[in-house]
């Protein structure tokens, strides 16, 4: 199997090339046609100057113009920054600058935002909209304009392919970096446990700036499957591609299970091709999983794993998944590593603990990130010298080797499958001339997982309500970071050092559940 994402497109093409790599929005792309694309792309880079290691972000929801300059990138070495769109236009503007992106690809329906962001970008040369623009070129006429003969660069399997960024406990995007080898490995590995084949349809609905969108169709594209692709989470469109194209395989968050549950016309709809739905990002509840097994009928997985492992490292298999089986008590694992990925769960001092005691998790997979970019010490912090990452998450380990989440080391914040880190959003709260001191934490919520609220110090004198500190956040982060509640406090507690007790604060929310994590 390829071990770059350049060689992966080229094989494809070479093998089956007259197969359908992807319907979307009606049009059908096929392996043959997205490898003569990406090598446009290609040629199109290197005549801008574009070279091994420069990055190329893109901002836009799904389409296939993202696997076009994936793969163009990809053959001269270069790396895709996929870019949340949801974000808020500072957090663009150092996403942008901090990866150092020499090309900029912006979707039409993003160009108010490029509008806001242009004169604050520092790095890049080359500004591409996806259809008409007074100022700068459209992408198709620039892709378009050079042949479809490949490059042929060779390009190392260790050498980066994919950045993407996930929110840093210091309040700043890190830039995770995965290799084409990364990629493979982690195919080798899930296909054991999922099954996905070149018989597959597989449904790409979850954001490609997640690694859960972006590495599920790159699972199917390895397999040689054939891909739906959705612009976005739209549950009609969701339940009307299924049937029409009998989908077999899809990957979702459990939020999205949810709200598919309570959206007409699902009780009637005809899932008979699905073979398998996998879910991640944030634990699914019991009622949620027993209606879904009901509604879908197909089985179902739970993938646990981070950006920094390349997605998932940890399976719930389906055998794990019937609420009346002998194994129920396992629908509260994380599941059990997949093959060729090893957990530890750790102490403080990195020595493993006993058999159901609590630790950080530790995970060495194939699949782990080369490191953060530009970030050597946050990397050191990250990844041991013989590739263990540090997850960052408290959990433990059964007799058996499932795993178990209770809690997060770090206090991340997940709603609807989307990762909120506290001091990005605390940061932004103590900005605010009525704030004298702020936590954030997360509290139970039955649709999202779990939703956002600030615990704040009023400064003296000062006069602020509920939404005031809402519409200051909003103004300055992605609304979905932003705080839903916020509840008022004469002092934070702290430890002798100074640190924010986050368990305390959560404790009420989470009285009488399991774990305080959603």
């Amino acid at each position: 199997m390829a071990d770059t994402l350049g060689q992966l497109i080229r094989d494809q093409a070479n093998a089956i090339g007259d197969r359908i790599a992807f319907s979307f929005e009606g049009r059908d792309l096929t392996y043959g046609e997205l490898d003569a694309a990406a090598s446009k792309v290609a040629n199109a880079l290197i005549a801008d100057g574009v070279g091994a290691g420069d990055r190329v972000a893109v901002l836009d929801k799904n389409t296939l113009e993202v696997f076009e300059i994936m793969f163009g990138a990809a053959k001269v070495g270069a790396v895709l920054c996929p870019i949340n769109w949801r974000l808020a236009p500072p957090e663009i503007v150092h996403i942008v600058n901090d990866a150092g992106a020499r090309v900029l690809v912006v979707g039409q329906e993003f160009v108010p935002m490029l509008d806001k962001i242009e004169g604050d970008l520092t790095s890049v040369t080359r500004i591409l909209v996806l259809g008409a623009h007074p100022t700068h070129e459209d992408y198709a006429a620039w892709r378009d304009a050079r042949p479809a003969d490949d490059p042929g660069i060779e390009v190392a399997t260790d050498d980066v392919a994919l950045q993407f960024y996930t929110s840093g406990t210091t309040g700043l995007p890190k830039g995770a970096m995965l290799s084409g080898r990364g990629e493979n490995a982690l195919v080798d590995v899930a296909n054991e446990t999922l099954g996905l084949s070149s018989e597959s349809v597989s449904l790409v609905a979850m954001p490609l700036f997640h690694v859960a969108g972006a590495g599920w169709a790159l699972f199917g594209l390895y397999n040689g499957a054939r891909n739906v692709m959705l612009r976005d989470v739209d549950f009609e469109a969701i339940l009307d591609a299924i049937p029409r194209y009998g989908v077999t395989e899809t990957v979702f968050v459990p939020a999205v299970l949810q709200f598919l549950l309570a959206t007409p016309g699902c009780a009637d709809t005809d899932f008979s091709t699905l073979r398998l739905i996998l879910y991640g990002a944030s634990p699914i509840s019991e009622d949620v999983l027993v209606r879904s097994l009901e509604c879908f009928g197909c089985d179902f997985a739970q993938a646990y794993g981070l950006t920094e492992t390349s997605g998932a490292a940890v399976i719930l298999p389906p055998a794990d998944h019937d609420p009346n089986g002998p194994n129920r008590h396992r629908l509260r694992a994380a599941g059990i590593a997949l093959p060729g990925v090893e957990i530890r769960v750790v102490d403080d001092d990195g020595n493993d603990v006993p058999t159901g005691e609590i630790g950080e998790v530790w995970i060495k997979s194939p699949a782990n990130m080369v490191g953060y970019w530009n970030m050597p010490e946050a990397t050191a912090a990250a990844l041991t010298n013989d590739n263990w990452f540090k997850s960052g998450d408290a959990g433990y380990l059964d007799e058996d080797g499932y795993v178990y989440i209770a809690d997060r080391v770090k206090d991340m914040v997940i709603s609807g499958g989307e990762n909120i880190y506290p001091a990005e959003v605390e940061s932004v709260l103590m900005s605010h001339p009525a704030v004298a001191d702020a936590a954030v934490i997360g509290v139970p919520d039955e649709k999202w997982g779990e939703s956002v609220k600030a615990i704040v110090v009023r400064a003296p004198d000062a006069e602020a309500n509920e939404t005031d500190i809402i519409s200051f956040c909003r103004d300055r982060l992605a609304h979905y970071k932003c705080p839903t509640s916020v509840d008022w406090i004469d002092m934070l507690p702290r430890n002798p050092s100074g640190k924010i007790l986050k368990r305390e604060l959560r404790e009420p929310y989470w009285k009488g559940r399991d774990k305080q994590v959603s």
